[in-house]
């Protein structure tokens, strides 16, 4: 009968290889950095030959630690997904993620009203601009903006989205807001989200892209601080209303103007198309999808 190679050796080997150290893969295994060399040394001896040459705080692996390490990698890889996915398959934890301006002026006025009607689920709920990468995040959903074209994953619409101009009462009385060529001596707000000044003032203004590039302007990289500037007297902003609900229906913001924009882009729900989801998961997606079909209160 053959005898197996030690398997607990082969996680040890595994994280020192990926992280290209023996200090970071104790930290990563919650043990000291000798507990990391005695499991390799064991491996070595098991195998015969050696994986790493050690050297002065240095460790390299060897011809044959780097061929070993890429036929067994796959299948290490194999056995923790299955592994995750026999664990999680029954868990109540869902992942959620979404860019910040929706879980700040969207997500989080309605959060309350899914844990109230799933208290048995446990939200894990982050922010960030960046592309989810399914694969190597813990993520199980994500609303995106963009324009729904992903073979890989499975998408379902929330909100088409369109740019419309806001700005508060008193910057709409203070320059007389009555047509879009009253613009020219406002303050524009411009959003990395919505960059869309030129196009919505060449549609609806005689202003020209030219005379665009010499008005006032204040750029911001996120929406939630150009929506706070207009909400604060600080200019015009051109926006999605699904992250000016509160604000217009408590008389912050108005559309001075009924010119809108439309865009190819809009607010999605996705997922990886090969995924099976959770009982939690799939509530999640129908409340989002229930909630963005209701008509703001």
């Amino acid at each position: 009968m053959k005898s197996s190679p030690p398997l607990k050796s082969l996680v040890y080997f595994d994280a020192a290889m990926r992280l290209n150290s023996f200090s970071l893969a104790a930290s990563e295994l919650f043990v000291t950095p000798g507990a990391v060399g005695q499991q390799i040394r064991n491996l070595e001896q098991w195998l015969g030959v050696a994986l790493f040459t050690r050297q002065i705080r240095q460790v390299r692996p060897t011809e044959d630690g780097l061929a070993y390490w890429a036929r067994i990698q796959p299948a290490l890889v194999q056995i923790n997904d299955a592994s995750q996915t026999l664990r999680d398959r029954q868990s109540s934890s869902v992942w959620l993620t979404m860019p910040p301006g929706v879980a700040a002026k969207w997500f989080a006025r309605r959060m309350s009203g899914f844990l109230q009607s799933h208290p048995h689920i446990a939200l894990h709920l982050s922010s960030s601009v960046a592309l989810v990468d399914f694969a190597n995040e813990r993520v199980d959903l994500a609303i995106r903006h963009f324009d729904g074209r992903a073979p890989e994953l499975e998408t379902h619409l929330l909100y088409q989205d369109e740019a419309r101009l806001y700005c508060s009462p008193r910057y709409a009385a203070r320059f007389g807001l009555k047509t879009p060529e009253d613009l020219r001596q406002t303050t524009l707000l411009h959003s990395t989200l919505h960059p869309h000044w030129p196009e919505w003032l060449a549609r609806f203004s005689g202003i020209s892209v030219g005379q665009v590039a010499q008005m006032a302007g204040i750029h911001f990289d996120q929406s939630l601080m150009a929506i706070e500037a207009a909400r604060h007297d600080q200019g015009v902003i051109l926006t999605s209303p699904m992250l000016t609900e509160e604000e217009v229906s408590s008389g912050a913001l108005i559309e001075p103007f009924s010119q809108r924009l439309p865009l190819a882009k809009g607010f999605y729900v996705v997922q990886p198309k090969l995924s099976i989801p959770r009982p939690a998961v799939q509530a999640l997606k129908q409340w989002l999808i229930a909630e963005a079909a209701t008509p703001p209160a």
